[in-house]
């Protein structure tokens, strides 16, 4: 899953950075209102983390403007702004969480987690499609109550395709989805994974939709 950091702090941006990537997330990092902007309109994300004390454009001003043009993606505000009445104005803009500076990184990814959850419909922290079993929060996974090993590309691959079943990815996307910022991503990268996990999870379970890309089916 791609995530957007906006954060001015350098000391504290660097340690989320590592730690998000760290629990499997791709991350972009920018430190400017304007910056993140631009990095929303360019990009597809599947959760905004956003400081409201930015350079060049305030964090609310970006999630009002975010809101106004109908962008639904899910948004944690992170502020060392902790008066309830800075909560609830943060709340009201259209936030979906809030966490207060200083915080633990295991706090953060598990609401990113839970705000992931919440996107696709589920309430259940495990991901289950058939006999496998995916949690995000440990990256275990199991197949038909057999532990399988896989790379951290590979759990992140599976992850997104089985968190939407029947919804179809294409190439591009889900390099997005697997690939930060300044992380080289080689020309057949999703078709090695792809073939990796059809090896390891049998060969069902991830289609190719030809011309389109690829999918984990819903299931009866």
């Amino acid at each position: 899953m791609r995530l957007l950091l906006v954060e001015d702090d350098t000391m504290i941006g660097e340690s989320v950075h590592a730690g998000l990537q760290q629990d499997g997330f791709a991350v972009d990092w920018v430190q400017d209102g304007r910056a993140a902007e631009l990095a929303l309109e360019t990009n597809a994300y599947d959760t905004l983390l956003l400081d409201l004390g930015l350079p060049r454009k305030t964090g609310l001003d970006v999630l009002a403007a975010l809101r106004r043009r109908g962008d639904s993606i899910p948004v944690l505000i992170l502020t060392a702004r902790d008066a309830v009445a800075d909560r609830v104005k943060g709340l009201d803009a259209g936030a979906d969480d809030y966490l207060v500076k200083p915080f633990d990184l295991e706090e953060l990814s598990a609401r990113v987690r839970a705000l992931l959850r919440r996107k696709s419909g589920r309430a259940d922290p495990v991901l289950q499609v058939g006999g496998l079993s995916i949690n995000p929060a440990t990256h275990e996974v199991t197949l038909d109550g057999k532990s399988i090993s896989l790379s951290a590309r590979e759990f992140a691959l599976i992850n997104a395709l089985a968190a939407r079943p029947g919804v179809v990815y294409s190439r591009a996307q889900l390099e997005e989805k697997l690939y930060g910022w300044g992380q080289e991503v080689e020309s057949n990268t999703v078709e090695v994974y792809v073939h990796s996990l059809r090896r390891k999870l049998g060969p069902n379970l991830i289609q190719n939709v030809r011309g389109v890309g690829y999918m984990v089916p819903k299931q009866p």
